[in-house]
């Protein structure tokens, strides 16, 4: 919900044309003056999906290397190196390699479907301002701006119908429903009715496929419905799933299960006679042999 819209106790969903031309304080036959459009800018920011800054290879095989099972496996294969088992050292660090090679591939395409939201955005916009119909570039769009809606034009922001003719608009962006979706004007929509059914409203990276009409932005940017899709994709690299933190949970529950083996096992050994080097490393190769070591990759493919 942006900021002008908090204001008031409806969406713009639920509002009439009258009450939102009000809200955003602009008349549909003029438009935004200059001087609104400038102080606009500066409270909102320019119309445009903005990207987190991006990891480097090195930062996410980092967050790789540091999970919890990961380093138990990398512990694992050292010790497997140290105690001569060279074919246990091969294959743990084979698995902890594809385990870092999947978790690259995994955060390449959230920035690649970033990538395609924002070329979702079209470069200029008609615009009603100081009474003069204008093309701007879309970026430059404010809330309270009155845009024109052609046939074939991707919507550059979120806006309340104001007029309309026949117009038609595919949403399978925001909604997935590649059917156009026949546009309203006047009707209201309940406060919690989803996207798909407000059809009073238009959205940007929509497309209209037929009919024309105008719309006054209701939001712009990270604000709009796209930029929340936008958001979301970035966030879901740095928000464990319930799964990976069972795993993470795993990996320190048995990091404590592999130290009670070996001071187990050592310590029986030690109570027999046994010779304390070699009880040492037999208690080291059960704990290794205790740790399964193609978990973290199966889970990396299963959320793939």
């Amino acid at each position: 919900m942006n900021h002008i819209e908090e204001k008031t106790a409806k969406p713009w969903h639920s509002s009439t044309i009258e009450d939102t031309l009000e809200k955003l304080q602009v008349r549909p036959e003029s438009g935004l003056s200059d001087s609104d459009v400038k102080n606009r800018l500066l409270k909102f920011g320019k119309n445009e999906l903005i990207e987190a800054k991006q990891k480097t290879i090195w930062s996410i095989l980092w967050a790789q290397l540091t999970d919890t099972m990961v380093v138990i496996l990398i512990i694992a294969a050292v010790i497997s190196l140290l105690i001569g088992d060279l074919k246990d050292f091969i294959a743990i660090l084979a698995i902890v390699f594809i385990n870092a090679i999947i978790g690259l591939v995994q955060e390449y395409r959230a920035e690649q479907a970033l990538a395609a939201l924002k070329e979702m955005a079209t470069p200029i916009v008609k615009v009603r301002r100081n009474g003069e119909l204008q093309e701007i570039n879309s970026i430059d769009l404010v809330p309270g701006d009155i845009f024109i809606l052609e046939t074939g034009a991707i919507i550059p922001a979120d806006g309340r119908l104001v007029e309309d003719v026949n117009l038609r608009v595919e949403e399978a962006s925001l909604t997935g429903e590649s059917v156009p979706v026949e546009k309203d004007k006047d009707h209201l929509s309940e406060e919690q009715a989803p996207v798909g059914d407000r059809s009073n409203m238009v959205y940007m990276g929509t497309v209209i496929t037929y009919g024309r009409g105008t719309a006054v932005v209701t939001a712009t940017g990270m604000e709009t419905e796209l930029g929340k899709i936008a958001e979301m994709i970035q966030d879901v690299g740095d928000e464990q799933t319930p799964l990976q933190k069972r795993m993470d949970r795993m990996g320190k529950t048995l990091a404590w299960i592999s130290l009670v083996i070996v001071g187990v096992v050592f310590g029986l050994g030690l109570l027999r006679g046994e010779d304390p080097a070699e009880m040492f490393l037999t208690s080291i190769a059960i704990a290794v042999a205790a740790i399964p070591e193609g978990l973290p990759a199966v889970v990396a493919i299963a959320l793939d």
